[in-house]
């Protein structure tokens, strides 16, 4: 068995809530436990930025430098390193104790159709002011091999539930969904469900100045369309089999313009929830029970969906014992101390790569 290292982990997702900051003890392969845990909210002025970034990202037929997603690069690579600055300072550790940083960046554009995905953020400039080994850039490897890029987090769900009944379903409720369907062979499945918290963030933000529907109390006081979600749940992503994957912007919440704010957040809430039942199709047996990570599992109304269209049980991660804000940055800990062993990190169930594939880009002080 390998040693064990201090791996840290940052992730900012498609929803821009913040930074979340995750250290964890990990061998990269069979262990991986939480030490600690941060998680910085970005502010109003900040969120503009990133958004700004990736809609102008979008008009570019790809990656190439721009002055403005430039900046924006250099303002959330700063954000990073402060956020690695506060964990190390609540964890009393100095920056010798840990053995590298995976920062993921922020996903400005995914195109894995055009052959390329985009995630801003400066590791080398991370690793000179932290004096740390970062790796990033997890997901240009895999995309150029034919891949998806995503999702990447399966390999590191299959190690933290190690101990639980297959076949067992992880479901991400980022921006967008993910699955991971682990078998009792340990096989894995894994792929983006299709919209998850993004589209509802959008739709209350637009209409009541709230960045998200706390609680599920908007989509709770209305009622889902359901001529219109038996439209929305046509679309042909849904009947394509995995691998696949999905940019922030490929749903939005254009298809409930006209409805309350009520009744648009609820039926954008129950897309979200049938859309990861459309997914299990794809699954080869359906699973015993569903974890569920990510912000979404915050919204009651919203889990509550998930357990009615899928019709198995539905809980958060926490049941575990893990924190279930912390999964994905935990993730880019471990998959950081994979690159770093030279163990891949994506592989044919989970992206559609032709092989099991290393990935990242390491960065040395």
């Amino acid at each position: 068995m390998a040693e064990t290292m201090l791996a840290l982990g940052l992730m900012s997702g498609t929803s821009l809530d913040g930074i979340d900051a995750a250290l964890i003890e990990t061998d990269g392969d069979e262990i991986a436990q939480p030490v600690a845990f941060v998680s910085e909210a970005y502010t109003d002025e900040d969120r503009a930025v990133l958004r700004s970034a990736a809609a102008r990202a979008l008009t570019l037929d790809r990656p190439a430098p721009d002055p403005e997603i430039d900046a924006a690069a250099g303002r959330l690579t700063d954000l990073h390193i402060a956020a690695v600055r506060r964990l190390l300072e609540q964890a009393d550790l100095p920056c010798s104790g840990v053995g590298v940083i995976g920062f993921h960046g922020q996903t400005v554009a995914h195109r894995p159709d055009r052959g390329w995905t985009w995630q801003i953020g400066d590791g080398a400039r991370m690793a000179a002011a932290l004096g740390i080994t970062v790796v990033d850039d997890f997901r240009s490897a895999d995309v150029g091999a034919g891949g998806q890029g995503a999702p990447l987090l399966p390999v590191y769900h299959r190690a933290m539930t190690a101990e639980l009944p297959r076949p067992l379903a992880v479901l991400n409720l980022g921006g967008v969904g993910n699955l991971t369907w682990i078998g009792e062979g340990e096989d894995i499945v894994a792929f983006d469900t299709g919209p998850a918290n993004a589209p509802i963030d959008d739709w209350v933000l637009a209409h009541t100045g709230e960045r998200f529907d706390k609680g599920g109390r908007i989509a709770g006081a209305g009622q889902p369309d359901e001529v219109l979600l038996t439209q929305m749940l046509s679309h042909p992503f849904f009947d394509i089999a995995p691998p696949k994957s999905l940019d922030r912007a490929d749903f939005t919440s254009d298809r409930v313009q006209g409805l309350s704010v009520e009744n648009g957040a609820a039926t954008l809430t129950a897309f979200a929830a049938r859309s990861v039942a459309r997914g299990l199709a794809h699954v080869p047996t359906l699973p015993k029970q569903m974890l569920v990570a990510g912000g979404g599992r915050h919204n009651p109304v919203l889990m509550s969906m998930l357990a009615d269209a899928c019709g198995l049980p539905v809980d958060p991660i926490d049941l575990l014992g893990r924190n279930g804000d912390a999964t994905e940055a935990e993730g880019f800990a471990y998959m950081a101390a994979r690159t770093l062993r030279g163990l891949p990190i994506s592989f044919p169930g989970t992206t559609g790569a032709p092989h099991p594939l290393e990935g990242g880009r390491i960065n040395r002080p």
